[in-house]
């Protein structure tokens, strides 16, 4: 694999994540790959490693990236994936000029893969896999724009009857992380589906999560868009971009589920399954949407730990406070 990137030359590097860099290569028969090379000094050790390479080796579906090979010796941990073409979807969404490749009917067309493929990961692959990282950069678009969730070092296998976990050890991006689990460590298929709410939010906005509309008194996004939809004034969040390419049955129904996937109770939001339905137009009576789940605020009107890094795109671990004293200095806000 060393050999298929010319030694991992800058020319073919491809992108570089929280656990290491990721270059195209070319097997000796012409096949083009995509080789994720996990820094030394990465977070992702050994487990997370076969972790990742034990799950996407079992994984078969058109919305997921397909793993070819892997490499272990020593220090050095290679991935061989598919190559796809178009990089990820935040090289598009978030550039000014790349954005208008993004029309309506293409984005769209991503969500609805990407809740197929969270879809299959949760219910339909004979494992119940929980992502735990789901954001944009981790979706790679092929030479159709068809999307391929990516990176499953964080992954978690849940037993057939197992509904949800807890861990100390809590890792993911902020700004997608559902409360209950930022906070707690507590995660379940309920948590993806809040990464899946925001990121919904960022495709129809055009924006990341942590934009500030500082024309309204400075929400973040997911805020934001909530005052609209309440005011009843909902597609004015809509990214410029779109504006003469929209289906407003569409853009309404994805709003829908935005804020639906980003409600605190995790309860009360959809499954992928309800989501695929709706976003099928099969399902036609959603309940309709509360404020969204809390924001993180110090008394001081600034963002505390460990929410200060709200919708950023590094992924990151931290320990979750042994006890409510430890996070005395945080207050919780409804939006």
């Amino acid at each position: 694999m060393q050999a298929s990137t010319n030694d991992f030359s800058s020319e073919n590097k491809l992108g570089e994540g929280g656990f290491g860099e990721v270059f195209q290569g070319r097997l000796p028969d012409g096949q083009q790959i995509a080789v994720k090379r996990l820094s030394r000094s990465s977070r992702q050790g050994d487990e997370e490693f076969k972790n990742e390479v034990l799950l996407v080796a079992k994984l078969q579906h058109r919305n997921l990236v397909r793993l070819l090979g892997f490499y272990l010796e020593g220090e050095e941990k290679l991935l061989a994936y598919e190559f796809v073409p178009n990089k990820s979807l935040d090289y598009f969404l978030f550039d000014p000029q790349k954005s208008s490749q993004l029309n309506w009917s293409v984005r769209y067309k991503i969500v609805s893969g990407i809740a197929q493929g969270m879809l299959y990961l949760h219910e339909d692959s004979h494992l119940r896999i929980i992502h735990r990282d789901l954001k944009c950069s981790n979706i790679l678009l092929d030479n159709e724009m068809n999307p391929k969730i990516s990176d499953f070092g964080m992954a978690r296998i849940f037993g057939v009857d197992q509904i949800h976990a807890s861990t100390n050890k809590i890792v993911g991006t902020f700004g997608y992380m559902s409360p209950e689990y930022a906070m707690y460590g507590e995660f379940s298929v309920k948590s993806d589906v809040y990464s899946f709410g925001v990121l919904l939010i960022e495709i129809i906005c055009g924006k990341k999560n942590n934009f500030y509309h500082q024309l309204d008194g400075g929400e973040y996004l997911a805020s934001y868009v909530w005052n609209k939809w309440k005011n009843g004034t909902p597609l004015k969040v809509l990214d410029p971009v779109i504006l003469d390419s929209y289906s407003r049955d569409e853009v309404l129904c994805c709003l829908h589920i935005g804020l639906l996937c980003i409600q605190e109770d995790p309860v009360i939001r959809p499954t992928m399954a309800t989501i695929v339905f709706m976003l099928n137009r099969n399902y036609f009576n959603p309940p309709s949407p509360q404020h969204p789940a809390f924001c993180i605020q110090s008394r001081s009107g600034g963002w505390s730990t460990p929410m200060k890094e709200l919708g950023s795109n590094q992924s990151t671990s931290k320990t979750v406070p042994s006890s409510t004293s430890d996070i005395s200095d945080i207050e919780l806000y409804p939006r």
